[in-house]
């Protein structure tokens, strides 16, 4: 019988070997096909990478695939292919708010692969101006998370910079106390970037209530700290610690569970429509009775579902603002034109950041 076994488990491999010979066989078809489509985006100078082209891979491979291969495993495969792909059609430079192994990194990972060449700046001032410059083609800055809420340096920067918003990533954020030996016991002191400080606070004071904590500039940083130095922890990510060679003491100790963070890709072009897309603006109001009113019938009156609203001081001006707007649809889409010309009557100014593809 158990030679049996052996015989029909040896039958079953040589039947994945012939499998995955046509797998490479076609992913090498496929690549010819991206290498002839990169020559004319090349000769048309259009855009290499286009998010809701990449969407509408994702949706329809998921949307055919009959299992039992699970759809999230399906993504990442494809991420990996259509990354390899762009990387065969040029090679994508891509600045994040570093360094290596924070959320912004993962992030970044997430959306454009591991065949992109990712750029770890120090600040998302720093992101900005490696894309301006043309340094990078794409930017991953963060800009809102559902704990702590907005980043207000990304709206500050968007005042000052030219560059639109080409797609959105929605990382769900899980943090992990991590350390030399992974013992509570040897805690004596808790390294972090200031916001899963306070993502954490809950499970800090009562788990570790009387243990220092420390406020460094990243959650790699303190990553760095705690592999050197056995008394220490780091509140980082799972992939820090595989990174850096430490154990968990304790996974997800986010006070919250539904904890994401909400990162933006800027480049110089807008995105085409997808179909399922949200649209950024700022815009700055004449100071008058009734104006905040005034800026959102426009919307009201069409049906347009607003999702966010910001307001930031202009520094320029005292007691003035900018405000920041996210709403679904397209900018190519009439009724949403419509409705950002006539709030253009009530404002100093109107500029649209970008329509891009929704995040899932």
């Amino acid at each position: 019988m158990a030679d049996k076994s052996k015989a029909d488990i040896g039958a079953l491999r040589v039947s994945i070997d012939s499998v995955d010979n046509q797998i490479l066989e076609l992913l090498n078809k496929r690549a010819n096909l991206v290498l002839d489509v990169g020559k004319l985006k090349q000769a048309e100078s259009l855009e290499f990478y286009v998010p809701n082209r990449e969407r509408a891979i994702f949706d329809r491979l998921t949307s055919e695939n009959k299992g039992p291969f699970p759809n999230d495993s399906l993504r990442k495969v494809y991420r990996e292919i259509i990354s390899a792909s762009l990387a065969l059609e040029i090679p994508m430079k891509v600045a994040f708010m570093g360094p290596k192994a924070t959320f912004s990194h993962i992030a970044a990972m997430q959306q454009f692969g591991l065949s992109a060449e990712l750029v770890p700046k120090k600040s998302i001032s720093a992101v900005f101006e490696e894309v301006e410059k043309g340094l990078a083609m794409y930017g991953v800055i963060p800009v809102e998370n559902s704990t702590e809420g907005v980043v207000s340096h990304t709206l500050d920067m968007f005042m000052e910079s030219e560059l639109k918003i080409g797609a959105e990533i929605l990382l769900e954020v899980s943090h992990y106390l991590l350390s030399k030996t992974g013992q509570m016991s040897d805690v004596t002191k808790v390294y972090s970037h200031p916001q899963p400080l306070a993502q954490c606070r809950r499970w800090l004071e009562e788990n570790l209530p009387n243990i220092p904590l420390v406020d460094v500039a990243s959650t790699t940083l303190a990553a760095q700290i705690a592999s050197e130095d056995y008394t220490s922890a780091a509140i980082a990510s799972e992939y820090a610690a595989s990174v850096y060679g430490l154990r968990v003491v304790k996974e997800r100790i986010e006070d919250q569970v539904n904890n994401f963070t909400r990162f933006l890709i800027i480049g110089n072009k807008l995105a085409e429509k997808s179909g399922d897309d949200k649209t950024s603006l700022m815009f700055a109001v004449k100071d008058e009775p009734g104006i905040l009113y005034k800026m959102l019938e426009p919307f009201a009156k069409r049906g347009v579902n607003l999702c966010k609203i910001e307001s930031r001081p202009m520094k320029k001006k005292a007691w003035e603002y900018m405000f920041f707007l996210d709403l679904f649809g397209h900018i190519s889409d009439p009724n949403i034109d419509t409705a950002i010309k006539e709030l253009n009557n009530y404002c100093q100014f109107v500029k649209v950041l970008g329509s891009y593809p929704r995040a899932k």
